[in-house]
């Protein structure tokens, strides 16, 4: 399955590469209404066993995910990003997930090297997100938090069990997403929503298992960057809390709405010198609207404040 947004540049090398290590794979490219020409691309390739579905509107991420595993006849579902590339065959990748319930392969960058930090990462702490939102994870990326939530004492060489493996190359048995019912698509349109995915399977009891075997060549950010950089700032920081709103304990919790508040102001003098724009300002209010009523409200209220958005 391929989430697709104004894909038109990625797709047909997406498609090619899934043709050439799994012909036999039947694809569903799931397009959130693209104002490119993706779609045209998709029918022009004639690809057989390839369905497409086509939203008027841009559902987000993991409503396109539902939408497309209920369309789904196999017993397991590879979600993969347009952005990406198949390297290799998926024999042992779905080996684990028939095994395991989830399972994800390793993602290089175009030079071969593992995308070392993002491929798989462990679950956030209110402390892993804290580090991120004040920068430091930048400053000093083999800070004791950073060096654990992003694997970086591990070898990536290796296979074994992980806690979070990136949304961009997911493979899972459709009884475990029956049972975890679907992702969340309240984490709209993006961020998060894998995250909060793999944390509910791990506390259901499945084990997601990494086969570093299987390879997949990924660009990153192909969606996200053609968001408006403040909008992506409203849109990161409301899923962020909302996870956190879910996940976290009242204290971690409260303590990640601070942070995004104090963060929000360097964040937006950050963005007005680069961007030459005074529109961040609008963007920093946003945040501290909403992050600032989810700091002294309930937990139960917290989660409900998707309109501030």
């Amino acid at each position: 399955m391929i989430i697709t947004y104004n894909s038109a540049e990625v797709i047909e090398a997406c498609l090619n590469s899934l043709t050439k290590m799994a012909p036999d794979l039947s694809t569903i490219v799931v397009d959130n209404a693209s104002g490119d020409d993706t779609l045209a691309r998709v029918r022009a390739m004639k690809r057989a066993r390839t369905e497409v579905v086509a939203n008027a509107t841009n559902r987000g991420f993991a409503s396109a995910v539902n939408q497309g595993v209920r369309a789904a006849a196999a017993e397991l579902v590879l979600v993969l990003n347009p952005d990406t590339r198949l390297l290799t065959s998926l024999d042992e990748l779905t080996q684990a997930s028939q095994q395991y319930g989830v399972a994800s392969g390793k993602l290089v960058d175009k030079t071969g090297q593992v995308q070392k930090g993002f491929t798989i990462r462990r679950l956030p702490t209110s402390a892993a997100l804290i580090f991120e939102l004040f920068g430091l994870n930048r400053l000093w990326p083999s800070n004791p938090v950073n060096r654990r939530y992003r694997y970086h004492d591990r070898d990536l060489d290796q296979p074994g069990p992980v806690e979070q493996p990136a949304g961009a190359f997911l493979m899972f048995r459709k009884d475990v997403w029956e049972r975890l019912g679907g992702m969340d698509e309240s984490f709209h349109p993006v961020w998060f929503e894998d995250v909060d995915f793999c944390k509910r399977a791990i506390d259901a009891g499945f084990q997601i298992q990494y086969v570093p075997s299987v390879k997949a060549e990924h660009a990153g950010g192909h969606s996200v960057l053609q968001t408006p950089p403040g909008c992506r700032t409203v849109r990161w920081c409301d899923s962020l809390l909302r996870y956190g709103s879910k996940h976290f304990r009242s204290f971690s919790y409260r303590a990640t709405c601070l942070a995004v508040v104090l963060t929000s102001v360097p964040r937006a003098v950050a963005g007005m010198i680069q961007e030459r724009s005074l529109s961040p300002i609008t963007s920093c209010r946003k945040i501290v609207r909403f992050a600032g009523r989810r700091l002294l409200s309930s937990r139960t209220v917290a989660a409900g404040l998707r309109r501030d958005t």
